[in-house]
Order: structure tokens, then sequence, then C-alpha cells
């Protein structure tokens, strides 16, 4: 390493933080350099980007803010840093997040090495077996409202590196240029889209709520994927005790619990009695709710269980309709199959775990999508949705593995 450097970074480092940026794509930032751009000369700006961060004088461009549609209605603003600034940040996360991870709960599964989603779902599944009540938490506007100084102080307790406590004070002073060009200062909060800022939210709700819960009711489970957490408690009284004192430990650490959002929750079943105004919540793409099950002889009761929400199905439905399938009459079938299989796969990997009947007629719609496509590439179909119905599953029958979700689809169905 040259001595003449302030700091310690390897070029190595540098260049492994490009590759793990490069697999994860993004968009353009406030530069407009797009990955493929930035590679252009991809030699001269790794190597400007390692003098600038061994040098000290690295300093983060403002962040590019977009709005994406919340399947509630309102919007999602996301942070995009430059292709550089994305390397920039990976680099220091690869240093800090060996540090850091061993320090965090072993409840927070979001954005952790080895953690995911499903995990916290299973998890939680267990606990509402054992637990009446559930404390479902929504945190307004989290990834706006990370206080700087407390942020920082976590930071610098859990590592003495210099250049990685200067970097992350300039990220977090970094502004944000909005739409219209103009730049806006942030005096809270981290960017929800950067590199750095899922290990800063696990960070900073380590020290407010995890550490704090271990601490203070190390008898209360939860899980806690980022800001979505939830809480499993005994009685209706200890539900209601609890969310008070979470309400105020997150207040002290400058969070606001969503008043409409944040709720407490029956985790009814055939066993548990009475009538609440909440028997529902979902958690990470999942609704948990009463629902029939079958038990291991056969017979039927009510148990609470999570299967996939109804806001996820409605969005697995519209990425469905936006396909058109029904216009690819170019290809074949098996094209077709190779073409959306990843995808389909990729849903029933996920809302597939739990209660996976609840996935056919969410499903469902791509198998209308392909009885459209048979109507339009076969003249003998064009005017029967019947006959173009019975076409789709008689090609399920024979070959029940061609399409992903058919096993699904097409429960119990067998060649004949």
């Amino acid at each position: 390493m040259n001595k003449a450097k302030s700091f310690s970074i390897s070029k190595q480092l540098v260049w492994e933080a490009y590759q793990r940026v490069r697999a994860n794509g993004g968009a353009a930032g406030v530069d407009n350099q797009s990955l493929q751009g930035f590679e252009e000369n991809l030699k001269d700006n790794l190597y400007k980007l390692w003098n600038r961060l061994s040098s000290g004088s690295y300093f983060p461009p403002p962040v590019r803010r977009v709005e994406i549609p919340k399947k509630d209605g309102g919007k999602r603003p996301l942070g995009i840093p430059t292709v550089a600034d994305r390397i920039a940040q990976m680099v220091v996360k690869l240093v800090l997040e060996p540090e850091v991870e061993p320090y965090f709960h072993e409840d927070s599964y979001g954005y952790r090495p080895g953690r995911s989603a499903v995990q916290a779902v299973g998890v939680a599944r267990q606990r509402c077996w054992r637990y009446d009540w559930v404390i479902d938490l929504d945190i307004r506007a989290f990834f706006d409202s990370m206080d700087h100084t407390l942020l920082m102080r976590a930071v610098c307790k859990h590592t003495q590196n210099p250049w990685i406590r200067l970097y992350m004070e300039r990220w977090l002073k970094a502004p944000v240029q909005l739409e219209d060009g103009t730049l806006e200062e942030r005096s809270a909060g981290s960017p929800q889209g950067s590199v750095v800022s899922p290990l800063l939210s696990n960070l900073f709700l380590h020290y407010a709520f995890d550490a704090w819960m271990q601490r203070n009711h190390p008898g209360i489970p939860f899980e806690r994927y980022a800001d979505d957490a939830i809480v499993h408690c005994k009685t209706e009284s200890e539900a209601r005790q609890m969310l008070n004192e979470i309400r105020d430990r997150l207040a002290e650490c400058g969070l606001e619990l969503h008043p409409d959002k944040t709720k407490i929750v029956y985790c009814r079943d055939g066993y548990r009695r009475g009538r609440y105004p909440d028997v529902q919540f979902d958690f990470l793409g999942y609704s948990f709710q009463p629902r029939h099950a079958k038990s291991y002889r056969g017979n039927l009761f009510l148990s609470f269980l999570p299967a996939v929400s109804a806001k996820a199905g409605r969005a697995i439905r519209k990425v469905i309709r936006s396909w058109r399938t029904h216009r690819w009459t170019q290809l074949t079938l098996e094209e077709l199959a190779k073409t959306f299989n990843p995808v389909l796969q990729g849903w029933i990997n996920y809302y597939g775990q739990f209660y996976r009947s609840k996935l056919a007629s969410i499903l469902g719609q791509f198998d209308y999508a392909l009885q459209r496509w048979a109507r339009r590439k076969y003249k003998r179909l064009k005017y029967s949705p019947t006959q173009a119905r019975a076409w789709v599953k008689r090609i399920a029958r024979h070959n029940l593995s061609l399409f992903a979700h058919w096993p699904i689809t097409f429960a119990g169905m067998t060649e004949r």
C-alpha cells in the first residue's frame, strides 16, 4: 500500500465491491452514468475511486430521489446513488458488516447474511400458536427519520476505523436531488435504496429496539425485518402495556409509530374464543389470520396461519397482466415456459412456503393468460373460451411440470 495515502484501502477491496454492485445492477444516479457507461473506462474509474477513498478526498455526490408507487396508493421515496458511490458504499459495507453482524439479535432477519423473510414468517407462525396476542408495529417514515447523531454513535461503538467513520458521516450529510433538479439538505435519515442504508437501519434499530427489548423484556419474543416488526404477548393487557412502552422507547430515539397501521391483534383459532376487532395482520407479504387446516388424522380444524396476502396477490396479478402473454403467439408453449418460469418459480419459492393452496387462484391468472394465448394462436380455439380452457388442462395433464405453477393450479391432476 502506498505510504502516502491517508487510509489503508486495498485495490482488491474496491474490485470486490465493484463485482457486488455489478451483480446487483441498478439505475443511474445524478450523473446519468449507467453501469455500462462506468465500465467503458472501468480501470481508470476504479483507480480514481480507490485513490480518492484512500486519500480521504472522496465526497459523495447528491443522491437522486425517485418516487415509486406503494401498494396502499401512496408513494415511496427511493434514493439512487451514482454507480461510483454505490461501489464506495459497498467498500465500507464489506468491512463494517462483519464487525457488527455478531452483535445483532437472533430475531433480526432483514438484510443479513444467512437470514431471510421466509424464516421470519416461519418463526412468527410458530409463536402465534403459543402466544394469543400480537402487536403489529409500523414505524412511520423510518428511513427518513433515523437520528444522525444516534446513528453515528452506534457506528463509532463498533468500529475504530477512521475512514469508515469519515465516509459514513459524509453519506449521511449528502444532499438529495429532487426530480426537478433542486437539492435538498438532509438532517436525518438514510436514503432507502443506497447500499449502506440496510446495514445502518439494522444498526439503528438494534439499539433502538432489539437490544432494549432483550434488556427490559427478555421474555417477550419478536421478529423484525428491517423496520417491519411484530411482538408476541400472552394477554391483551400485556400487549397494551408493551405497546405503550415501545411507543415511548421509539419516541426517545426520534421515531414514531404509525397510529393507524400499528395495532394489537388477537390470534383467534378453534380454541381461542371471544370477539375482538382485529384478528388478522400482514407481515412480509403474508396475511396471518384464522384459517382451516387438516390435522394429521385428516380432520379439519381452525388454526391461525399465514398465507399470501391480498396485497401481494393483487401485485402478482398485475404483473401477470402486464406481460400481455396473449400477444406472444410467435413463441411455442415451451418457449413461454422458459420465459416465465423463473418469475413464477420465484413467487412459489416465497409465497408458497405456507398455505400454498392460497396461491392457486392467484397464479390461475397466468392460466387464463395461456387460454387467451391459445385462442390467438390456434384458429380452432379462437371463438371458444371453453375449448381453450380444456386445451390448457389437457396439456397440463400430460406435462404437469411444463410450467412451474401447474402443480399448484392443477393439483391432483395426473396423466391418463
